[in-house]
């Protein structure tokens, strides 16, 4: 049976969008008093102290009246130095060790949840909440488990996956047993305009801008020239940074061949791009490191699980074993662009196992 406690108060992430207002209207529900909180993330080059700018300006506003129609307490907390230091400059320093971040997790675990238990101590809050479409279940032994979405297609709980014990024992997901329509009509039978609602972005602190411009900023190594490789050494051509290139992409590598050519591999010690044929992209094996395990420790040292190797991709049956603080991954069938720097997040059926970040594959 889900956890169905019910606690007397609890602090709500509100961005100004659909889900997490979906997530107010559900807490009311379920007789929580709800203190709305929207953080100020800022864009690539805000810090405190500067002008909020008019895009997250607007996003307060809405956020402001939605809680005001809801009659919930509402406030706005200016995160921009840790954002900034937490996960934009990690971002990019992510990408001079030629990998590919996927900044979301580590905003979940280094901010935004840290913020959300910080307000809630502050307030008297047993309970914090957002708007993430994912579930919690109390299980006989008393641990708790991090589940998928009702709805796959919306699931997020692989942004999620870093959460433990401690955090899953304070945290409400109201939105994991609803549609993407199912949350739009509950805000909209409010009175809500949810047309005017904001809609999440992947990564939202580039606020409109390029990757070029973004890194020059922060990370201007990254735009370093080097050599483009064939698999054997041979020079292919010349690239404008490491940082605009991801395993398994095949346009924009500015070389011609007889063949489909595709990025295989990094190489920050040469600053190359390795290029090779569909069949040499990394999708059989990975290893990942920093693993982290939702009831605290994994099922077993070798043990059969599946795998989503990004956001949104499919979960695939593999075999995993245990490696010092990380594990590797032996997949049953072959999985696209095994990529370093995102995150390898294992499940067995609907439940978050584990993950970790994944540091090589072949």
């Amino acid at each position: 049976m889900e956890r169905g406690a019910r606690r007397e108060r609890a602090v709500l992430a509100m961005s100004g969008g659909v889900d997490s207002t979906a997530a107010a209207v559900l807490l009311l529900e379920m007789g929580y008093e709800v203190l709305g909180v929207t953080f100020l993330l800022g864009g690539p080059s805000d810090v405190a102290g500067d002008p909020v700018s008019d895009r997250e300006a607007r996003h307060v506003e809405l956020a402001a009246r939605a809680a005001a129609v809801l009659g919930l307490e509402h406030q706005v907390l200016d995160l921009r130095q840790e954002f900034r230091t937490q996960v934009v400059e990690p971002f990019a320093a992510e990408y001079l060790r030629g990998r590919t971040p996927n900044p979301c997790v580590d905003c979940n675990r280094r901010v935004k949840f840290t913020a959300l238990f910080r307000v809630a101590e502050e307030a008297g809050a047993e309970m914090v909440a957002t708007g993430h479409y994912a579930r919690v279940r109390e299980n006989p032994d008393g641990t708790l488990s991090l589940l998928r979405a009702n709805d796959w297609r919306k699931d997020q709980s692989y942004v999620l996956y870093r959460l433990g014990q401690a955090e899953l024992r304070r945290c409400l997901f109201p939105n994991g047993t609803l549609t993407k329509d199912e949350a739009r009509s509950r805000v909209a039978s409010k009175g809500i305009a949810v047309e005017e609602m904001r809609e999440s972005q992947d990564i939202c602190f580039l606020a409109g801008w390029n990757y070029r411009d973004f890194l020059a900023l922060h990370c201007p190594e990254c735009l370093d020239p080097g050599p483009i490789l064939d698999t054997r050494g041979n020079l292919l051509g010349e690239h404008e940074g490491l940082a605009f290139y991801t395993v398994g992409q095949r346009r924009g590598l500015g070389v011609s061949a007889p063949r489909p050519l595709y990025v295989v591999g990094l190489d920050t010690e040469r600053k190359a791009v390795i290029l090779g044929e569909r069949e040499e992209v990394p999708g059989t094996w990975l290893e990942a490191e920093s693993a982290s395990w939702v009831r605290g420790e994994p099922p077993g040292n070798d043990f059969h699980a599946q795998a989503a190797v990004r956001y949104n991709a499919p979960a695939v049956p593999c075999r995993v074993t245990l490696a010092g603080e990380g594990f590797t991954l032996r997949f049953a069938e072959r999985v696209w662009a095994i990529t370093p720097g995102q995150h390898a997040v294992i499940y067995s059926g609907e439940e978050v196992l584990g993950g970790g970040v994944i540091a090589r594959g072949r």
